[in-house]
């Protein structure tokens, strides 16, 4: 009986496919299924995705400097005068002058009422404003306390001395000549007018005559000034006693309004006076 054996060599069967395998591979080494190629592209290399670029880095954003707020620049102040320039203020004085005067005066440690009146409490405080600052001790506001006051130097230079002299001159004729010119007035307690004076309105009424402001009461105005010696003492300055007052004349006169004689009189310096006192 014939056998249907066939010669093959020994090993695995070889399929068509096989072949068709074998043969792609030549193209590359990618199999090729149905006519499609797989795994690999026509250049003869493994298909390989393009790789993505890198992402750049970022650039660092430059951020604006904060705004800085620069400091304010410190206001300037212009120093201005606390005190009248002119007017010449002690005890008995009055008025806006008075206040500003001790307003300044509580700026340097005073403690007084505002209140415009030149009384015992703010002399006391100015005497004690003088002597901290050196300078005459009169009780008295006149050009060097009111510089010191304002903040500014006094000025001792010969055209002031000269000016002072000029003027203090002037204020000795004018006090003297309003006193002279009150002779014969009947004395009046209380009375500061031609029709009736007692020493401390004739005093007053003189001092008026030259512009120049004093306390009303006999003991005010031998404490309101700056006591000096007889030798010191100038026609237009006070000659005082306890409880009386006159202006000094010159050569060892006065012209008082004299209790005694009941009217304003000039003679010479009687008794013992306590002293003699200057505004000037």
């Amino acid at each position: 009986m014939a056998q249907n054996n066939t010669h093959r060599t020994p090993g695995r069967a070889q399929l068509p496919a096989h072949h068709a395998q074998r043969a792609a591979r030549g193209l590359g080494g990618a199999a090729v299924l149905g006519g499609v190629v797989l795994g690999t592209a026509f250049t003869g290399g493994a298909a390989q995705a393009a790789p993505a670029a890198p992402a750049a880095p970022a650039a660092p954003v430059a951020s604006a400097p904060a705004a800085q707020t620069l400091p304010a620049a410190p206001s300037i102040v212009a120093p201005s005068a606390v005190l009248d320039s002119t007017q010449k203020l002690r005890w008995g004085s009055r008025g806006g002058a008075v206040q500003d005067l001790q307003s300044a005066l509580n700026g340097h440690g005073a403690s007084l009422a505002v209140d415009g009146v030149f009384g015992p409490r703010t002399h006391s405080a100015v005497k004690s404003y003088q002597s901290s600052q050196g300078l005459l001790v009169d009780g008295i506001v006149g050009p060097q306390t009111r510089g010191a006051l304002n903040g500014a130097g006094v000025s001792t230079g010969g055209a002031s001395v000269s000016t002072s002299s000029s003027s203090s001159s002037s204020s000795s004729s004018s006090i003297v000549d309003a006193a002279r010119s009150a002779l014969g007035t009947p004395y009046s307690w209380g009375g500061a007018s031609l029709g009736g004076m007692d020493c401390s309105g004739l005093v007053n009424y003189a001092y008026e005559a030259a512009g120049i402001d004093i306390p009303r009461t006999s003991s005010q105005i031998a404490n309101g000034g700056r006591w000096i010696s007889q030798s010191q003492a100038q026609p237009g300055d006070i000659v005082a006693w306890s409880g009386h007052v006159a202006i000094y004349a010159g050569n060892g006169q006065i012209i008082d309004a004299s209790g005694s004689k009941q009217r304003v009189v000039e003679r010479s310096i009687w008794g013992n006076p306590i002293g003699f006192v200057t505004y000037r």
